[in-house]
């Protein structure tokens, strides 16, 4: 005999339409037409090979067979949507996408990959390294799950501010003579749009200072590589700051003064799931350290909220 294969979609519009007391209702539910129902119906019949419903005064009531495969379908659609629940439940957890500004990258990564991996060796955490408004993008389509973000005053979506960063100006290593006061200021930037190049060319423009795009780059090894050989300042956060360049004294150096960023973890999702929680309550502690009241963060400006 030849197995009959019933069509999920079919048996969901059915059972739909019986809870509802309504085939109309259940079109409107599954967002289809009232002749789709009407044509799934009738191939749901073909497929039984008996009718399943009959006509009761002005609406349909189930006959014998169709009370059997009502319960048949109810089993058959739970079983599917464990079963779907169960992988998306995997999906979810298999892989976290976390995204961080390269200031992050080399002082809190290494730490952070090892707690997590030694807490969730069956998750595999996948890291982007990239600019603040390409990872504030990419939390808004779902391609990261968390994300540290500069607040550039843009709305975000779940966003959980972690404390306040001072910007300010830093110069070459092993030179006190960074700029000449009176000539244009030679700037170390990423490419526009940048929150630091406009902090830096708003704060120089105030001062009535002159000023120049020296150098741009689109990573920050290059920023650090331009500001160490000295072809000019940069305006960013003093953390992780490489030995080649310093954080520079705005007032000895006749530089203006500079305001302070939030710092923000954002997450795509408001009820995330299990690992996802794991990975932002371990941001939440490693950064709680650099806003604490250590030498560092008192040396640096970091205040928590």
């Amino acid at each position: 005999m030849r197995r009959v294969h019933f069509d999920l979609d079919v048996l969901r519009c059915f059972v739909t339409g019986v809870e509802l007391g309504s085939f109309a209702k259940a079109a409107d539910r599954l967002g289809r037409s009232t002749s789709a129902v009407s044509a799934q119906l009738k191939k749901l019949e073909d497929q039984a090979g008996t009718p399943v419903l009959r006509k009761s005064g002005r609406g349909l009531a189930l006959t014998d067979a169709g009370e059997t495969l009502l319960a048949y379908a109810r089993r058959l659609l739970a079983l599917n949507d464990e079963a779907a629940d169960a992988l998306h439940g995997m999906r979810q957890t298999s892989e976290v996408r976390l995204g961080l500004p390269e200031d992050f990258g080399e002082s809190l990564l290494p730490q952070l990959l090892g707690q997590f991996a030694r807490a969730n060796p069956d998750v595999r955490l996948d890291v982007t390294v990239g600019r603040n408004a390409a990872l504030m993008a990419a939390i808004d389509t779902g391609q990261l799950d968390l994300a540290l973000s500069w607040d550039s005053g843009m709305p975000a979506r779940h966003a959980e501010r972690l404390g306040t960063v001072p910007m300010c100006w830093i110069g070459p290593a092993d030179t006190d003579r960074a700029w000449q006061v009176g000539t244009a200021l030679p700037l170390v930037a990423f490419e526009a749009p940048c929150l630091m190049r406009s902090a830096a060319a708003d704060a120089l423009d105030h001062a009535g200072i002159a000023w120049r795009i020296a150098f741009t780059s689109t990573s920050l090894a290059g920023i650090w590589s331009a500001v160490g050989a000295g072809l000019g300042l940069a305006v960013r956060t003093p953390l992780g700051l490489p030995e080649r360049v310093r954080r520079l004294d705005a007032t000895e150096t006749g530089l203006p003064a500079l305001p302070a960023l939030d710092l923000r973890l954002l997450c795509a999702e408001a009820d995330p799931a299990p690992a996802v929680r794991g990975l932002q309550h371990l941001l939440q502690q490693a950064l709680a350290g650099w806003f604490d009241a250590t030498p560092d963060g008192v040396a640096a400006g970091l205040t928590r909220p």
